[in-house]
């Protein structure tokens, strides 16, 4: 029997996994009671968390994944909380004790993070002893951080540790974008003294919308963390919990920062509409002006152009020139009277 298709199609190519593994993990580290960390290749199973060494796991998995949640429920390292919250696709900022474990939703500026107020998603955190899953759903700056500390062989000795090694990249990453949106907005204070105001206005709000929105979604972090060690677990050292107390402490100045850049940005705002008001006035006043001068000259033609019997000096020699010298003495007579008006505001003010 003659091949009906001589031509066989090429097999089909992988579908990209979007820098994550065919489980949906991105990347896995085993890292040993001196906080060295090994690579892993995939999701440890149940019974190799349990016979592992002292030290812990750290798997990063990427939700956009169709298997990721799976091969995570499979392999034990999903509990019922945190795979509601991923479900829920919950943004709320939050650091909660359950149990002896930790599980913090926090959120971040996206890789590609261009001062747009979108592009902020969140990351879920599960710590307990043994064991840290960090999840997203997009590429995030902080984790990615991490990411690349652990792979240049920083190390890492407890599951709070690298929690609290993530907080502190995000201020960093909080920090850096603060700093870049003052520089920016020094820029613009210089337009501003210039007399440029008009054309930094929508840039102006769009810099203080960005800045609002980061600091709403990451302002409860703190608060968030001061509860946490006011309760921590039990298997928590106290080395940990002063890496937290600092974490905190450096997130809340962070955001007080960002606080005052905003309450900044505000005046910069206030003081170009008080500048764009004065503007405004000083329009309005000049066609005030030209409108109450020309009003004389606007009522003598009027009168003047009806087509009725009885017009004066219709029939007189010299009647233009008379009502020219008219027209010029109720303009000199309203320059006056504005002139009076302008300085008596003045003296007002």
């Amino acid at each position: 029997m003659p091949n009906e298709n001589p031509h066989p199609a090429p097999p089909t190519a992988p579908l990209p996994t979007y820098g994550a593994s065919e489980q949906g993990l991105i990347c896995a580290y085993r890292f040993d009671a001196g906080g060295q960390a090994s690579a892993l290749g995939q999701v440890p199973s149940p019974q190799a968390l349990a016979e592992a060494p002292p030290g812990f796991v750290w798997l990063h998995v990427n939700l956009s994944h169709a298997g990721a949640l799976q091969t995570l429920r499979q392999a034990g390292v999903l509990d019922d909380e945190l795979l509601a919250a991923m479900q829920q696709g919950s943004r709320a900022t939050r650091i909660e004790r359950q149990g002896e474990t930790l599980f913090a939703v926090v959120n971040d500026v996206t890789f590609d993070f261009s001062f747009d107020p979108d592009d902020i998603a969140t990351l879920w955190v599960h710590v307990r002893p043994g064991c840290v899953l960090s999840a997203r759903r997009q590429p995030l700056r902080s984790v990615d951080r991490l990411r690349m500390a652990v792979k240049r062989g920083e190390g890492l000795r407890s599951p709070i540790a690298l929690l609290d090694h993530l907080l502190q990249d995000q201020a960093d990453e909080l920090q850096a974008i603060v700093r870049r949106t003052a520089d920016r907005i020094d820029d613009i204070e210089d337009e501003l003294l210039r007399g440029r105001h008009a054309r930094h206005a929508v840039e102006v709000a769009h810099l203080r919308r960005v800045l609002v929105r980061l600091q709403r979604l990451l302002a409860p972090e703190p608060s968030a963390l001061a509860r946490t060690l006011a309760h921590p677990p039990a298997w928590a050292t106290d080395e940990d919990r002063a890496q937290l107390q600092r974490a905190s402490e450096e997130f809340a100045l962070v955001l007080r920062d960002a606080a005052a850049l905003q309450e900044r940005i505000k005046l910069m705002q206030d003081e170009t509409a008080a500048r764009q008001a004065e503007e405004n006035n000083r329009s309005l006043f000049t066609l005030t002006v030209v409108t109450v001068l020309a009003l004389p000259i606007n009522l003598v033609s009027g009168l003047l152009g009806m087509n009725v019997g009885g017009i004066p000096l219709s029939d007189h020699g010299q009647g233009f020139w008379i009502m020219l010298a008219l027209i010029a003495a109720l303009t000199g007579l309203a320059t006056v009277l504005v002139r009076r008006q302008v300085r008596g505001a003045r003296d007002g003010a």
